[in-house]
């Protein structure tokens, strides 16, 4: 027989605790049944502002990208953790396409009770921008946490004669459209950290996209591009190695891990800062208690010693900011990566 979770044992320990009331309530001494008690009996039952239900209950967490990528192991790491440490069944469903709209719409969709999540990326700022959707990334959702980020990097090849950010935004203004600069897209965070740079550099960079980081990575090597922007995890590995040389990280502060290179800001570009992000959403109108709630749980597991050594093998970075403040770092995404796309007259794919 398994035995219930301390938790679901404190709150199933309450509501049998208020049985006899309930009785009472239901029943007067003739045996006859008392209507008019129903709403007594249950504030009795479902008291605590749903904690019992909301801990017992089966979580589903949509993640509108295919499994194995970031998005998935962050869900799946996350919801080990809040299962073993708050009680509740969370479940991940990857529900790919579109550019992450299919499991984004389905989401949005959902009742709005707590069970259903969505974690994403910066694409739910981005493709409103592009095509007509069916759902707004400022209304249809209650924005609960942003959960973590790992840091872009401008990456030329080790063989490359451009030794900083400065020296090859210098010969790309002396040769407009000459040089290239790759990354993962079109469309996506790292092609905006593209075109973001092109615009506050006043440059003409080519950019040629790839399907994938494998790819592109093995353009850069090849010398077929002259630098590729990417995810700090894509390219750990060739950074360390030798094989490749980074110029400046997107981030507003140095990376830890590779403290001698400087930020975009620092060359020159003061108001430079983009990094790829991920967020946790609920459908809109769940109540406030259970965003609240929620929000607990995943700050809870963010701050957990044992997430530390999982969080660093993907090369995230734990923020944790829930609430209102995740509402206005969205909003502010949602408007500076329109104004990208608008200047830059990118494209869906």
């Amino acid at each position: 027989m398994k035995l219930p979770h301390r938790r679901q044992f404190l709150h199933l320990a309450a509501g049998a605790a208020a049985l006899p009331v309930v009785f009472a309530l239901l029943f007067s001494g003739s045996g006859a049944w008392s209507a008019a008690a129903l709403p007594v009996v249950f504030a009795l039952l479902f008291s605590g502002s749903g904690a019992w239900s909301q801990a017992t209950r089966t979580i589903k967490i949509i993640v509108p990208l295919p499994p194995g990528g970031g998005s998935d192991i962050l869900a799946r790491v996350l919801a080990e953790q809040i299962g073993r440490a708050q009680g509740p069944t969370l479940v991940v469903e990857n529900r790919p396409g579109a550019g992450s709209a299919i499991g984004t719409e389905a989401a949005s969709r959902a009742a709005p009770d707590g069970n259903t999540l969505l974690i994403n990326t910066a694409s739910i700022v981005i493709g409103p921008h592009l095509r007509k959707l069916n759902y707004d990334p400022l209304t249809s959702f209650e924005p609960i946490c942003y959960l973590v980020n790992t840091p872009i990097f401008v990456v030329v090849n080790s063989a490359s004669p451009y030794r900083t950010l400065a020296g090859l935004l210098s010969e790309a203004r002396a040769k407009p459209g000459d040089l290239t600069l790759a990354s993962v897209g079109p469309a996506t965070t790292l092609h905006i950290a593209s075109e973001k740079l092109k615009l506050a550099a006043n440059i003409n960079l080519t950019y040629v996209p790839y399907s994938g980081t494998a790819p592109a990575i093995t353009a850069l090597l090849g010398a077929h591009v002259t630098s590729m922007i990417a995810e700090h995890p894509a390219v750990a590995e060739q950074l360390n190695s030798g094989k490749l040389r980074a110029l400046a990280t997107g981030s507003r502060t140095r990376i830890e891990s590779f403290p001698d290179v400087p930020t975009v800001a620092e060359s020159g570009y003061q108001d430079y800062e983009i990094d790829v992000w991920w967020g946790l959403f609920a459908p809109a109108k769940t109540p406030k208690e259970t965003v609240s709630q929620l929000a607990g749980w995943f700050s809870a597991a963010l701050k957990a010693p044992e997430m530390k050594p999982k969080f660093a093998v993907q090369g995230f970075r734990t923020v944790g900011v829930c609430g209102t403040d995740f509402g206005s770092f969205l909003r502010t995404q949602y408007n500076e990566y329109g104004r990208v796309i608008r200047e830059s007259n990118i494209k869906s794919e």
